[in-house]
C-alpha cells in the first residue's frame, strides 16, 4: 500500500490529537509537524518551521484557528500540497469554498474545508435527514460542552490570559454561551466582555462572561449534540429523526481531518465540504470491500 504523506500544521488541541490519528491510519504516512517554533522533535517526530524541510507531502492538516485557516490553506495549495482545515464559522463557508476552489484547481490539489464534526460529519447527517423527510425542521442542539472554536477566540482577546467558553443548549437549536476569562492583570474586564459579546462567534446567542482565577482548573474537552428532524416523507407526516452522540472534542474533529484527507486525494482538483464527497471516500481500502460490508 501506497501510504498518503501527511503533516500537521500547528500543535494545539486539535494538532497533538492530529498526530494521534494519523499514526493509528493504515494507509497514512506522518512526515512531521509543522509550526513556528520549529526544530527538534516531537516523541520522535520532526518538527519544523517549513513545510519544504519535510520533503514530499500530499496533504497538509490545518490544525490552526479558524482565522487564520484561508491564509495558511491558499499558502500550501499554492505550493501544490492538498489541505484540510476545520473552518467552523458556518456563515462564511461559502465563501471559503469559492477562494480554495481557484487555488486548488489552478495548482492541481484538494483543499477539504469545515471538516470537523460541526460543520462536517454532523452536515452529512443533516443532509442525510433533509433526504429521509424533504419536507420539515432539523433542530441541531450542541453541548453541554467545551468549544475549540470559541475558546480560541476569546484567547485572542486584548488582557485575556486564558479562556474556556461552553456551550449550553436550551433546545430547539438555541444555545446559551457560559464564557470563563482568566484575565490578565490591571485587564478592563468590562472592554474584554463587551469585545467577546460583539465578536462573531457570539453575538447571535445569550453571551456571559465571568472571571476565573484559574480556568484548566475548570477545563473538561467532552462536548456533544443532539440533531432531530421531524418532518414529511412524500405526503406522510410525522417522521422522527434523532441523532446523538457525546465525544471527546478534539480528538473527534482531528480524526475527521484525517478521514478527509484521504477522501481529498481521491477527488478532483478542487475545494469539497464533506457533504460533496462520497461517504465511502472517507475510509481506507477499497470501495468493494466497504460496500460488502456496509451495504
Amino acid at each position: 500500500m501506497n501510504k498518503h504523506k501527511i503533516a500537521v500544521v500547528g500543535y494545539g488541541n486539535i494538532g497533538a490529537y492530529a498526530v494521534q490519528a494519523v499514526k493509528a491510519a493504515p494507509d497514512m504516512q506522518l512526515m512531521g509537524i509543522v509550526r513556528r517554533s520549529g526544530g527538534g522533535d516531537i516523541d520522535g517526530i520532526p518538527v519544523v518551521d517549513d513545510i519544504a524541510k519535510l520533503g514530499k507531502v500530499d496533504t497538509a492538516l490545518l490544525c490552526t484557528p479558524t482565522l487564520n485557516v484561508e491564509e495558511a490553506a491558499l499558502k500550501y495549495l499554492a505550493m501544490g500540497i492538498s489541505t484540510v482545515d476545520s473552518f467552523d464559522i458556518h456563515g462564511k463557508i461559502p465563501q471559503l469554498r469559492e477562494s480554495l476552489d481557484a487555488a486548488a484547481k489552478k495548482n492541481g490539489v484538494t483543499a477539504v474545508l469545515a471538516a470537523g464534526w460541526d460543520p462536517g460529519s454532523d452536515s452529512v447527517i443533516r443532509a442525510l435527514l433533509e433526504a429521509m423527510a424533504p419536507k420539515g425542521v432539523t433542530y441541531t442542539n450542541f453541548g453541554p460542552g467545551m468549544s475549540m472554536g470559541h475558546t480560541v477566540a476569546v484567547k485572542g482577546k486584548d488582557g485575556v490570559n486564558g479562556a474556556l467558553s461552553m456551550t449550553i443548549p436550551l433546545g430547539t437549536g438555541i444555545h446559551r454561551r457560559i464564557v470563563y476569562v482568566e484575565a490578565a492583570p490591571g485587564a478592563d474586564f468590562a472592554k474584554i466582555t463587551e469585545d467577546i459579546k460583539s465578536d462573531p462567534y457570539f453575538v447571535k446567542d445569550e453571551t456571559h462572561v465571568f472571571k476565573a482565577d484559574d480556568v484548566n482548573a475548570l477545563t473538561d474537552k467532552g462536548h456533544g449534540v443532539s440533531l432531530t428532524r421531524k418532518g414529511v416523507s412524500g405526503q406522510t407526516d410525522n417522521q422522527l429523526f434523532e441523532f446523538s452522540m457525546k465525544i471527546n472534542n478534539p480528538a473527534l474533529t482531528s480524526q475527521i481531518m484525517v478521514s478527509c484527507a484521504r477522501a481529498g486525494l481521491r477527488q478532483k482538483p478542487g475545494a469539497y465540504t464533506m457533504i460533496e464527497i462520497p461517504a465511502v471516500d472517507f475510509l481506507p481500502g477499497g470501495r468493494d470491500s466497504w460496500i460488502a460490508k456496509l451495504v
